[in-house]
């Protein structure tokens, strides 16, 4: 091992080692096991809550200080489908083998829970900054908790990771399915994004709202349609590629069974990665939103796990698993199943299982989703870099103080369209890890709040009102916004 390291850069040996800290098999025991702690303790109210998850989308209204709940859910989107649904899922199944789709589906509906419990939060604890709403891990861990330094450590943390270490992998997917599709250079690419993100980011989070909701609703639609055309061609496949991915998910496959712990690290990673529950960053969008209740953000933010998971990330996987157009390693520097050769894992296989199915337009197609499921992620990143700044600085906050992470936002888009994928991904799961690690252990402390919260919702609804909520009767201290 230590020969080996001498043999790379220290920013690969940073990689290396930072990622075998953070996602230890603790932390991968850790998501799991919160996840089914939230959800007994919510009764599984990813279940009971389905029809009030669709119902909840359009019932409310932006204001004054807030973006509209269907907003504050494509703002969520927009973090939570991205990269991850198209090249994260090609990954995880390069590194994992199909199981790593089944531990996918798990964390996404355990963690459906997760995301219920802190988005409440966030919007329990919103504060009102410059006229719109601000909230998040760190405003909940100070005003909820009381520890001002941990809220700090998590905001610095947060600003760090969605400015430098988690666009890259955005702009390097972009930058990689459209050099795949038509040519383009690499670094062109990532100018042009940079740039483009520099118009709406400065407009402020209003803008940022509004785009998502449009871009959100074209991207998903249109991904989701593809899929449904190619399993539709592909429907009498369905049943055995569904048998592969839960075989291999449990080591009974003939071919992945050996890989059964890859699969489930892998699952969970990029399962983590992709719908965001317990990362602490969705809390920011559900806090911007303007609600008579913070259980109904909730539920929202619950309901975006699915659509992120459950529904875009299989799409990904069965095309993928139906072309077999792909590559498994199998963790000593070979091949479980070499597909590919020569073709590193990531949009490339999700673009070559789409030209099997429509020759014509399956590269144009991966780039141009990408391009959008990819942009509107890293508005997100930034939206969340910049909540944290206003926490941070709270009533010192001078504008032109913006800067400081937007110029290194707009280098990591510019420096992750030139690099490796490898090297975009590694610095991606470090600043997901850090944010989770983080946030994980403030909500479990913090659990309890969202629960009594959840609590007051139904019993409003069991009496036929329109929730409203009233901190001070269920003991709830330090709100400023109710």
């Amino acid at each position: 091992m230590t020969k080996l390291l001498a043999t790379k850069s220290f920013l690969e040996q940073f990689i290396e080692v930072a990622n075998a800290i953070i996602w230890s098999n603790v932390f991968i025991v850790l998501c799991i096991g919160v996840g089914l702690y939230f959800s007994i303790r919510t009764k599984f109210l990813q279940v009971r809550f389905l029809k009030d998850m669709v119902q909840q989308l359009f019932k409310e209204n932006s204001d004054d200080k807030g973006v509209s709940p269907f907003q504050a859910f494509s703002l969520a989107i927009a973090g939570r489908v991205g990269t991850g649904n198209i090249a994260g899922v090609a990954t995880a199944i390069a590194m994992g083998g199909p199981g790593a789709v089944f531990w996918m589906w798990i964390i996404a509906f355990l963690g459906s829970a997760t995301a219920f419990v802190e988005a409440v939060l966030g919007q329990i604890y919103k504060e009102e900054k410059n006229g719109h709403y601000r909230g998040g891990p760190a405003f909940y861990i100070e005003k909820g908790i009381g520890k001002r330094w941990y809220a700090v450590l998590f905001a610095v943390s947060t600003m760090i990771s969605c400015t430098i270490f988690l666009p890259g992998v955005q702009s390097n997917s972009i930058a990689e399915s459209m050099k795949g599709a038509f040519q383009f250079d690499k670094l062109w690419v990532g100018i042009a994004v940079a740039a483009v993100l520099a118009l709406i980011v400065i407009g402020g989070v209003k803008r940022i709202g509004r785009f998502a909701e449009i871009t959100v609703t074209f991207m998903a639609a249109s991904y989701i349609l593809m899929a449904v055309v190619i399993i539709g061609l592909n429907i009498t496949e369905v049943p055995a590629v569904l048998k592969l991915i839960v075989s291999s998910a449990f080591g009974t496959d003939a071919t992945f069974g050996g890989i059964i712990g890859s699969a489930i690290a892998w699952g969970v990673k990029r399962g983590i990665y992709s719908n965001e529950a317990g990362q602490g960053t969705a809390p920011h969008a559900a806090a911007a939103a303007a609600t008579t209740h913070p259980a109904k953000q909730g539920i929202l933010q619950a309901f975006s796990v699915y659509i992120d998971t459950l529904f875009v990330c299989t799409a990904t996987a069965l095309i993928i698993l139906f072309s077999g157009s792909y590559n498994v390693k199998d963790g000593k520097g070979g091949f479980l199943y070499e597909e590919l050769p020569g073709v590193e894992e990531g949009s490339a296989f999700t673009q070559q299982a789409i030209s099997v199915h429509f020759p014509a337009i399956g590269h144009s197609f991966v780039a141009f989703a990408l391009l959008f499921f990819a942009f509107t992620t890293a508005l997100a990143y930034y939206f969340i870099a910049e909540s944290n700044l206003f926490y941070l600085f709270k009533k010192k906050m001078n504008h032109l103080w913006l800067w400081v992470i937007r110029i290194p936002f707009f280098a990591s888009i510019v420096y992750g369209a030139t690099t490796s994928g490898g090297e975009a991904w590694g610095l991606g799961d470090i600043g997901v890890g850090i944010m989770a690690w983080l946030n994980i252990i403030a909500i479990l402390i913090l659990h309890k709040t969202a629960l009594v919260t959840l609590k007051d919702y139904e019993n409003q609804k069991k009496e036929g009102k329109n929730p409203v909520f009233e901190p001070e009767k269920l003991g709830i201290k330090n709100t400023t916004e109710w």
